[in-house]
C-alpha cells in the first residue's frame, strides 16, 4: 500500500461517522449534500483515479472495489457518486490529450457525471466534431458536475451502421430534468439531461472502440495500466462494490444479543447463527470475485473471452451481496419496516444498485455463454 492509498484510506475512514450521519439528509435531498462534497475535494478522494501527472494519486483499479465498498457501508448514495466521479477522471485520462488539458487546466477539481445508454443519443459526423442531440437517464452526480459523458450513436456515413461514442458535453450545453424520485439510491441525483442539435469538438468525443482494452488517445501522456483498461468489460466492478459495502455494513453492525423471541436469546437461536454464516459466504464471495477480476484486468489485456467473463462475475457478485443484504435484513426484524433508519435504507439501495442493467445475470449470463459457445458476442462494447 503506497503512501498516497494510506492517505486517501484514513481520510475516507475518518469521513464516516458524518457520512453515516449525514445519510438522511443526502436521502431527503436526492443529492450529496455541499457538504459532504467539500468534504471529499478537501481530502482529495474524487482524485484516487486521476493521472499522477495532473496531481492526482493514480491507484490501482480495485479502488473502486476497496473504498466503494468501505463508503457505502455508510452512506450508499455517496459511495455510488463517489465512484462515478472517480472513474470519470480516469475515464478521461482515456481522451484525447487537449480535452484534458481544457477540462483540467480549468480545474482538476472537476466533476464529471455520465449516462452510458447509447440509444438515447444520436450524433451525426460533420466538420471537426459531431452535432449531438438526445435525452439520457440516471446521469448521477449531475447537480455539481460541471461536464458530463454521454454516450451516443455516432452517424458516421449513411452508408455504415452508427459508431458507439462517448460525447463530452459542458453543462451549458444540456438541460436537467429533474425526475430523480426513487425507491433507493435517492441521495445519487441521477437526473435525466437532455439536449437537442449541440456541437462537439472532435477531442471531446472518444470512440468505444479505443476503450475495448490497449493504449487510447491519452495513452501518450498517461502511459499508467489505468488509462489502457477495458472500460465496458469492466462497467460491473465500477459500481459493485456499493452492493458489497452495504452488505458488510449491515452483518458487521448486527448485534442481536440484546434480543429475546419464545425466551431464547435472538443470538442463541440456530437459525440466526445459520443466516449469519450465509450472509457472510455471500458477501465474502462476492468480494474475492470483484478484487481477484480488478487484479486480473489490471495486470494483462484480456481476450474476448475473458471480458465477457468480467461482465459475467461482476454481475453475479452483486447478485451475492444483494443475496446478503437480504437475509441480513431478516434477522434485523420488523425495525426494518420504517422507512427511515439505516437498515431499510440499505434494503432499498442494495435492490437499487441490482437494478443496474450491468447486473442483470441473465443479460452477462447470455453474452458469457455466446461467447464461449464460439458465437459472435451480442455486446458490442466489449
Amino acid at each position: 500500500m503506497t503512501g498516497i492509498h494510506e492517505k486517501l484510506w484514513a481520510s475516507a475512514e475518518a469521513l464516516l461517522p458524518t457520512l453515516r450521519e449525514r445519510a438522511a439528509r443526502c436521502e431527503e435531498l436526492r443529492r450529496l449534500p455541499d457538504e459532504t462534497l467539500r468534504d471529499f475535494h478537501d481530502a482529495g478522494l474524487f482524485r484516487a483515479h486521476q493521472p499522477q501527472r495532473v496531481g492526482g494519486a493514480e491507484l490501482e483499479f480495485e479502488t473502486v472495489v476497496t473504498f466503494g465498498a468501505l463508503l457505502a457501508g455508510a452512506c450508499a448514495s455517496t459511495s455510488w457518486n463517489w465512484v462515478n466521479f472517480t472513474i470519470h477522471h480516469m475515464m478521461l485520462g482515456m481522451f484525447p490529450p487537449q480535452a484534458q488539458d481544457e477540462i483540467w487546466g480549468k480545474s482538476p477539481d472537476t466533476l464529471i457525471a455520465s449516462s452510458s445508454v447509447f440509444p438515447a443519443g444520436r450524433a451525426r459526423k460533420v466538420q471537426d466534431g459531431y452535432v449531438v442531440s438526445g435525452r439520457w437517464p440516471f446521469s448521477s452526480g449531475v447537480d455539481p458536475s460541471e461536464w458530463n459523458m454521454l454516450a451516443g450513436l455516432a452517424r458516421l456515413d449513411d452508408n455504415l451502421p452508427p459508431e458507439q461514442r462517448i460525447f463530452l458535453l459542458h453543462r451549458s450545453q444540456y438541460k436537467v430534468i429533474d425526475n430523480w424520485f426513487a425507491g433507493g439510491l435517492r441521495g445519487t441525483g441521477s437526473k435525466d439531461v437532455e439536449t437537442s442539435e449541440v456541437f462537439v469538438p472532435e477531442h471531446l468525443t472518444l470512440a468505444v472502440a479505443d476503450t475495448k482494452g490497449g493504449p487510447t488517445p491519452g495513452s501518450a501522456v498517461n502511459p499508467g495500466p489505468l488509462y489502457r483498461m477495458p472500460v465496458f468489460a469492466l462497467f460491473p466492478f465500477m459500481l459493485s462494490g456499493v452492493a458489497l459495502g452495504i452488505a458488510e455494513g449491515l452483518i458487521d453492525d448486527y448485534k442481536p444479543a440484546s434480543g429475546r423471541m419464545t425466551g431464547a436469546r435472538v443470538a442463541e437461536i440456530q437459525s440466526t447463527q445459520i443466516r449469519l454464516g450465509e450472509a457472510t459466504a455471500y458477501a465474502r464471495a462476492s468480494r474475492l470475485v470483484q478484487l481477484a477480476n480488478c487484479r486480473e484486468a489490471q495486470e494483462s489485456l484480456p481476450d474476448l473471452k475473458t471480458k465477457a467473463r468480467f461482465r459475467l462475475e461482476g454481475a453475479y457478485a452483486v447478485e451475492w451481496a444483494v443475496r446478503a443484504v437480504d437475509v441480513m435484513f431478516g434477522l434485523y426484524g420488523a425495525g426494518g419496516l420504517y422507512e427511515s433508519g439505516h437498515v431499510p435504507r440499505a434494503f432499498r439501495d442494495a435492490h437499487a444498485v441490482k437494478q443496474h442493467f450491468s447486473f442483470n445475470t441473465d443479460i452477462a449470463g447470455t453474452t458469457y455463454g455466446r461467447v464461449a459457445l464460439g458465437l459472435p458476442s451480442d455486446n458490442p462494447t466489449l
